[in-house]
């Protein structure tokens, strides 16, 4: 029998996405389409589709880290990213299971409010995000409105994502790639890179006339399973950007509605 392929494993813990274009199901198929094993850690079960999210159910911060601790004890994650982590205790559950050393690089989407405009982390959570998961951060990924509620400045304009970029990395100690697709007047998606070092300024063109669910679960999934298979962090972020630039563009239509092409290659 011939040898068989190793792959390397990535985890998320990050919330059920029933309409499958965000959350868990976007980043395990985006793993998947990488090449990377993915697992997971379920944090809340939410019911929504495309237009709307209409019941969140969080779980436990007891089986959440026992999902964490399942899946290091026999398929040990090389890099782990985190999505919609919705409350304080979660949040502190996690926290306290990456304080412990060797853990690998960990990606924080700091997920807070849906496409839709549902609140998917709790305002007292917010504080426990900054003190304890950000510093142990190895990169954050902010949104414009995630990047204005973590920095209380108004971000209208490239510069103010480099600035943003810089104060995230500065106060948090991690790298911070502020994104920027929301900004108005823009014919670009522009995105900022820091790391303390180094910068990169992200560009794609915008698609006309699509409009995608899970675009931020997509990227910050595909930076990590980059990472997973051995990248260097602004190498896994700059294949990330060209990753999810080839999703939205070669980007497909369920029901109705527009859909993220993973399997784009």
């Amino acid at each position: 029998m011939p040898k068989r392929k190793q792959i390397s494993v990535a985890l998320t813990i990050a919330g059920s996405d029933s309409g499958g274009g965000a959350g868990i199901q976007a980043d395990l198929k985006t793993f998947a389409s990488l090449g990377v094993h993915g697992t997971s850690a379920v944090t809340c079960v939410t019911a929504q589709n495309p237009k709307r999210v209409s019941g969140i159910e969080p779980c436990s911060a007891r089986i959440v880290r026992r999902q964490m601790e399942a899946v290091f004890e026999e398929l040990a994650p090389a890099a782990v990213k985190t999505g919609m982590l919705y409350s304080a205790p979660i949040i502190g559950v996690v926290a306290q299971f990456f304080r412990a050393s060797g853990r690998p690089p960990l990606i924080v989407d700091p997920v807070m409010v849906s496409t839709s405009g549902a609140r998917l982390l709790k305002r007292e959570a917010i504080e426990l995000l900054r003190t304890t998961l950000l510093p142990l951060a190895t990169l954050v990924t902010p949104n414009l409105d995630e990047a204005e509620l973590l920095t209380g400045q108004k971000l209208q304009a490239v510069e103010d994502l480099r600035t943003a970029a810089r104060f995230l990395q500065k106060t948090f100690g991690c790298a911070a790639l502020v994104k920027g697709g929301h900004l108005r007047r823009m014919k670009e998606a522009i995105d900022i890179f820091y790391d303390g070092k180094q910068e990169l300024l992200l560009r794609a063109p915008f698609v006309p006339g699509v409009r995608t669910h899970g675009t931020g679960c997509t990227f910050s999934a595909a930076i990590t399973a980059f990472l997973a298979r051995g990248c260097s962090l602004s190498s896994a972020v700059w294949q990330g950007k060209q990753y999810i630039t080839e999703a939205v563009a070669g980007s497909q239509r369920a029901a109705g509605h527009d859909t993220l092409n993973c399997f784009w290659d």
